[in-house]
């Protein structure tokens, strides 16, 4: 049957809008992105213009690759053990050496004084300076004068006057008639001096310089045995007695080591104090144990003249000067090498027995982490700290004692104490297995028992490893 082009006109229009209707969406997509050619094509009358509706702008946020997971509730407290009233005012913070996270602060970033926990970074600085095998030397050379000698000071305050073969206080100590043995021999086979006496013995100590008491120590400390006056020249710690830790010291260290040596030489020669002339022959030379054993001999009885020599030495090598305000920059700049923050430390000397020492909690916590590790030079230190129960000074009778000695044999750390503190700081390897490393303070108007709760606090900390809340 024949269809008028009519007809045939609007079947094709209902076709193609059936069409339309069946692509839907797509097929005026398809339109509305028809390109200029194919616009210019078609029939005028058939093009329609219109504005497009904007595509409406979706925000897209970042979806994390996996949601947080909940923080760990700790739930072991030392509320307890941290209240008693014998730690006055009292700072500590606790730190898991494995991950870094602080589990318990208490003050941990406030700066104070340290006590003999000082020693640790006065020990610290000196292997990242002198290195653990540098040995420090006492030498003999040839006077300006006939018949004399310069005995010269270089910073060991270990030289012994004890006979070879006797061990003094610092075990494997130089001894002063090595020396003068070598002095003779080397003058006696001079031909200029060959059977000519020596008359006169010069003493140079201005190795060290400025004051030889630091000025905020009090001066008991002297007659009490704990500290000598810091010379480049002493023997045996100038005390009286050689063979003790504790015995008290004297008003002229390098005397003594003047009249000692002469003694050793023989022939009674006269003592004076001056300075080596330059270029000098050398008669004799001996030297100290290296420095890793000289950190471990100061820091496992807490030895205030080793670490006073130490101190100094490092800031000598340094390149910081030789006074004892030479070291706040010789100290900090060995302790640099560790990568800490080192701005809030203040440095008045190498043993701690100042009040004007200060270092946050926090610091000592970082670096005993280094420390645990045996990172860099840093092996001796660990080796030297006293192990409660068992070494050193955490091995007498009122440390870890009673119901605190549970954690003996887990805490690796050093001791301080001056008038008015008393500190513990190092690694405690918990009872669940986790290293800790910890710092605690307690300063202010503290009895001799402030140690008990320091140590009762400290197997407080033990007990809970790394389930330590911080409530």
């Amino acid at each position: 049957m024949a269809v008028s082009g009519k007809r045939r006109a609007i079947l094709i229009a209902s076709a193609a809008v059936a069409y339309a209707l069946v692509l839907g969406g797509a097929g005026w997509a398809g339109a509305a992105t028809a390109s200029t050619a194919e616009l210019k094509r078609a029939p005028a009358a058939s093009v329609v213009t219109s504005t497009p509706t904007p595509t409406p702008t979706v925000e897209v946020r970042a979806v994390p690759a996996a949601a947080p997971g909940p923080s760990r509730l700790r739930t072991c407290s030392v509320a307890g053990p941290a209240s008693d009233g014998r730690l006055q005012q009292f700072q500590a913070q606790v730190v898991n050496a494995s991950t870094g996270e602080v589990l318990y602060d208490r003050g941990g970033g406030t700066a104070s004084r340290t006590a003999s926990v000082l020693k640790v970074l006065t020990s610290a600085a000196a292997l990242s300076v002198l290195g653990p095998d540098y040995r420090m030397s006492t030498r003999v050379v040839r006077g300006t004068e006939p018949g004399q000698v310069v005995l010269v000071g270089g910073g060991d305050v270990t030289l012994s006057r004890t006979p070879s073969g006797d061990e003094s206080t610092y075990s494997g100590a130089p001894h002063l008639d090595e020396l003068a043995r070598q002095v003779r021999a080397a003058w006696d086979a001079d031909p200029a001096t060959a059977g000519t006496p020596i008359t006169s013995v010069v003493t140079d100590a201005s190795y060290f310089s400025g004051d030889a008491w630091e000025p905020s120590w009090n001066r008991k400390e002297l007659y009490d045995g704990y500290m000598p006056q810091i010379t480049a020249l002493m023997v045996d710690g100038d005390r009286e007695n050689p063979y003790r830790s504790t015995s008290p010291r004297g008003e002229d260290p390098v005397g003594r080591a003047g009249w000692a040596f002469a003694d050793a030489l023989g022939g009674g020669p006269s003592v004076v104090s001056g300075t080596a002339p330059a270029g000098a022959a050398v008669l004799g030379q001996v030297y100290s144990q290296p420095v890793s054993t000289l950190v471990q001999q100061t820091l496992i009885v807490s030895d205030n003249t080793i670490a006073e020599g130490l101190a100094r030495v490092t800031a000598i090598e340094a390149g910081a000067g030789s006074s004892f305000s030479s070291l706040q920059q010789g100290i900090t700049s060995g302790l640099s090498a560790y990568g800490l923050d080192t701005s809030q430390l203040r440095i008045a000397d190498g043993s701690g027995l100042s009040g004007n020492n200060a270092v946050p909690p926090s610091y000592l916590t970082s670096l005993f982490v280094k420390v645990m590790n045996k990172e860099a030079n840093l092996w001796p230190l660990y080796d030297g700290l006293p192990i409660s129960g068992q070494t050193g000074s955490l091995s007498y009778s009122d440390r870890f004692s009673g119901d605190s000695s549970r954690a003996d044999g887990a805490v690796h750390a050093k001791t301080g104490w001056i008038d008015d503190g008393y500190t513990l700081s190092g690694i405690i390897y918990a009872a669940d297995g986790t290293p800790l490393t910890f710092a605690i303070y307690a300063l202010g108007d503290v009895s001799d028992s402030a140690k008990q709760a320091i140590d009762a606090l400290t197997a407080a900390f033990w007990d809970c490893g790394n389930n330590l809340s911080n409530l």
